[in-house]
């Protein structure tokens, strides 16, 4: 069937299941052609997996897109830019060079990089960065979308907004609430200005997480590199170990006792 035929109808049932799905959303989401960035169903209203990731059913990303309500030429940043697709309606909404994403795992970047191209956005920039770092080269920022969800706001993220700018993202365990922030002078640093339900994302990734990267758990790292060394490789086992305490807590020397 027509894809452009598939994509009406993808967001004519997405029109009956969302009460406020933007008009300028809409029109986005009928003009993107998804079946670039998903080979499979690309307009089912289901999520699938890509290269260790989840990419987000149809749906979940209309109601990013609608909490991020974002203007004509506002400069957003994409934190988790997986196959790229979020990036692409963004890039219809404001501008292809107003839309920055980042990811930690470098094969989603060369692949929404690719898929973009393809779609014919290739004015969307996408790097291979930590996402709580954020991408302070090209802030500030008036909005950020965090695809991944966190007990509370990267720091960095919270200082790369623009005046009156908002940060969208799932928030709190163990069940996450779709949230908008904005910071504030409180002890937190942020506040919730305002709330759209639950949403279930993978959690945000540090370095050593991704897919493909070093496995967290040392017996698994260690069963994994031994199985691709070779029993007299000489060099497995012995890898200089990720100090966790010390990069989850920002290098502030915290150590387990």
């Amino acid at each position: 069937m027509d894809p452009a035929v598939l994509r009406e109808d993808m967001v004519d049932g997405l029109d009956h299941t969302l009460d406020d799905l933007d008009e300028s959303l809409g029109v986005a989401m009928r003009t993107v052609p998804r079946h670039v960035f998903v080979e499979d169903r690309p307009y089912d209203n289901r999520a699938t997996d890509h290269a260790g990731t989840t990419v987000l059913a149809p749906r979940t990303v209309a109601r990013l897109l609608g909490a991020l309500d974002v203007d004509d030429g506002d400069s957003v940043l994409v934190v988790g830019v997986g196959v790229g697709y979020t990036a692409a309606l963004l890039a219809e909404l404001v501008g292809d060079r107003h839309v920055h994403a980042v990811d930690i795992s470098r094969r989603l970047v060369l692949d929404a990089r690719r898929n973009l191209r393809q779609a014919g956005y290739e004015g969307v920039l996408v790097d291979c960065r930590d996402g709580a770092d954020g991408l302070p080269e090209y802030a500030p920022f008036d909005r950020v979308l965090v695809e991944a969800a966190a007990v509370r706001p990267p720091r960095a993220l919270l200082d790369q907004l623009a005046p009156d700018g908002r940060i969208v993202m799932p928030m709190g365990t163990p069940d996450p609430t779709l949230v908008a922030l904005a910071p504030d002078d409180s002890p937190e640093g942020f506040a919730v200005v305002e709330e759209f339900g639950t949403a279930t994302l993978a959690p945000l990734l540090v370095d050593g997480e991704q897919a493909g990267g070093v496995t967290r758990n040392r017996t698994e790292r260690e069963d994994r590199e031994f199985g691709q060394q070779g029993y007299f490789a000489p060099t497995g086992w012995e890898h200089e170990w990720i100090d966790w305490d010390s990069r989850l807590d920002g290098g502030r020397g915290h150590h387990r006792r």
